[in-house]
């Protein structure tokens, strides 16, 4: 490795191995709730894009959160399925029984406010999708953003959960603290 003195293009693409493998954590996290249920105080919130490929909401919510959507996963929800690639849950939205199919790589966001434990993604997709139906990935690494602040209309009950609770002692991890400066 001699003479390189500027910084080398990433072909091993890490940015994108670490959103997988960051990923994995949401997945652990709900296959333990599908076998366990939620330990604790222990919530979610889980913010993801509605555009992406392979979402499955209703039309009623999709024209509710044409772009993004946050659910909370704490006591009303039912037929938790956690699969490799995605999740499917039930929720109650305005008191109607909805079914949710979301793909790992459209979640934007998970949160739960009991430790204060955050994760960030950045969903890149381009409406062609490939012929396998996964999405078209950018080269971009995910950026550090708040996490959900407070209920929003999508919660899964009517209850207070994460209102008042600080959000600034939240730990955030993001790819770009990783990176050098």
């Amino acid at each position: 490795m001699a003479g390189n003195q500027g910084e080398t293009e990433d072909l091993m693409r890490y940015d994108l191995l670490a959103q997988s493998a960051l990923r994995q954590v949401v997945y652990l996290a709900l296959k333990r709730v599908e076998r366990e249920g939620l330990p604790g105080e222990h919530h979610f919130f889980i913010a993801f894009d509605t555009r992406h490929p392979g979402v499955s909401i209703s039309p009623r919510l999709r024209g509710k959160y044409p772009e993004e959507m946050t659910i909370v996963i704490q006591h009303q929800f039912w037929n938790l399925s956690v699969h490799p690639g995605h999740f499917e849950i039930d929720l109650s939205f305005d008191n109607i029984p909805e079914k949710l199919i979301i793909p790992f790589e459209a979640v934007k966001g998970f949160f739960d406010p009991a430790v204060q434990f955050g994760l960030q993604f950045e969903v890149a997709w381009e409406e062609g999708a490939d012929e396998d139906g996964q999405p078209a990935l950018e080269k971009s690494a995910a950026e550090t953003i708040a996490p959900p602040a407070g209920p929003q209309e999508s919660r899964d009950t009517g209850e207070e959960g994460a209102d008042g609770e600080k959000k600034d002692a939240a730990k955030i991890v993001s790819l770009d603290s990783f990176r050098k400066k």
